[in-house]
C-alpha cells in the first residue's frame, strides 16, 4: 500500500489581551511622618507597564514606574489622589485612583487684633489649618467664652472661628486667646480687642477739607469748605472760595 507523508507549515497564533487592574490599594488615612505603601497589580498580554502619578499641581512626572509605590515620611503636601495607570498598547490605558489623606495637628495661619469704638460691633478672627478640621475655643484670661453669653456670638467653620461682640463695652477690651485643636494636638494665639476712638465731627470735616477751614452750614445740614489762598501781600485779605467737601 502506497503511503505518502505530507509536511504542512505550522503557525503560532499569539493572542493579545487588554490591560486590566486586578488589585489596588484602598483609600488610606495616615498621620504625617509615617510611611505609605501602595500596590497596583495589572494583567494583560503583553504584560502591562504600571506607573503611579500624584494628582497635584506641584507634582512633576511619575512618582513610581512600578506596581508598588513607597513614600517615606509622608508630608501634608503629599496628600491627595494617586493615579495608577496600566498600559500595553493593545488598548487605552486602564486608570484607577487611590486617595491618601494625611492628618496633621492644627497651626494658626492668621490671628489679628482689631480696634472698635464703644457701642459698635467688633469681630476677632482666628484661622487654622488642620486635618481633621480643628475645633475652636475662645478664652479671656482663664475663662472660656461660650455661645449664648449676652452680647457675644461665636461662629465656627472648618478652618475659621469668629468671636463677635454685638455691642462693645469697656469691659470687653483686652486680650483673648484662640485655641485650635484636633486629635493630633492643639495650638493657640493671643488676639487683642482694643478701643478705637470715634473721630469727632471737626476731625471728619477736616479730613473732608484738607486745604481749607471747615464750617458747618446748619441751613443745609451739610458741611462746606472755605478754601483760602493767601496773597503775597499780607496786608490784603486772603482770597476765599466756598465749596462742598469731596465725599
Amino acid at each position: 500500500m502506497f503511503q505518502q507523508d505530507f509536511n504542512f507549515p505550522s503557525t503560532c497564533v499569539v493572542s493579545t489581551v487588554s490591560p486590566k487592574i486586578v488589585e489596588i490599594s484602598s483609600d488610606i488615612s495616615i498621620n504625617e511622618g509615617n510611611n505609605v505603601s501602595l500596590t497596583c497589580i495589572a494583567t494583560g498580554r503583553p504584560e502591562p507597564t504600571v506607573t503611579w502619578r500624584h494628582i497635584s499641581p506641584k507634582a512633576v512626572g511619575f512618582v513610581s514606574e512600578d506596581e508598588y509605590l513607597e513614600i517615606q515620611g509622608i508630608t501634608r503636601e503629599q496628600s491627595g489622589d494617586y493615579e495608577c495607570s496600566a498600559s500595553n498598547d493593545v488598548a487605552a490605558p486602564v486608570v484607577r485612583r487611590v486617595k491618601v489623606t494625611v492628618n496633621y495637628p492644627p497651626y494658626i495661619s492668621e490671628a489679628k487684633g482689631t480696634g472698635v469704638p464703644v457701642g459698635q460691633t467688633g469681630t476677632l478672627q482666628c484661622e487654622a489649618s488642620a486635618v481633621p478640621s480643628a475645633e475652636f475655643q475662645w478664652y479671656k484670661d482663664d475663662k472660656r467664652l461660650v455661645e449664648g453669653k449676652k452680647g457675644v456670638k461665636v461662629e465656627n467653620r472648618p478652618f475659621l472661628s469668629k468671636l463677635i461682640f454685638l455691642n462693645v463695652s469697656e469691659h470687653d477690651y483686652g486680650n483673648y486667646t484662640c485655641v485650635a485643636s484636633n486629635k493630633l494636638g492643639h495650638t493657640n494665639a493671643s488676639i487683642t480687642l482694643f478701643e478705637l476712638s470715634e473721630p469727632t465731627s471737626s476731625t471728619l470735616l477736616q479730613d473732608l477739607c484738607p486745604h481749607g477751614r471747615p464750617l458747618l452750614a446748619p441751613e443745609h445740614r451739610r458741611s462746606v469748605c472755605f478754601h483760602c489762598a493767601p496773597l503775597p501781600d499780607s496786608s490784603n485779605k486772603p482770597d476765599c472760595q466756598k465749596s462742598k467737601p469731596q465725599l
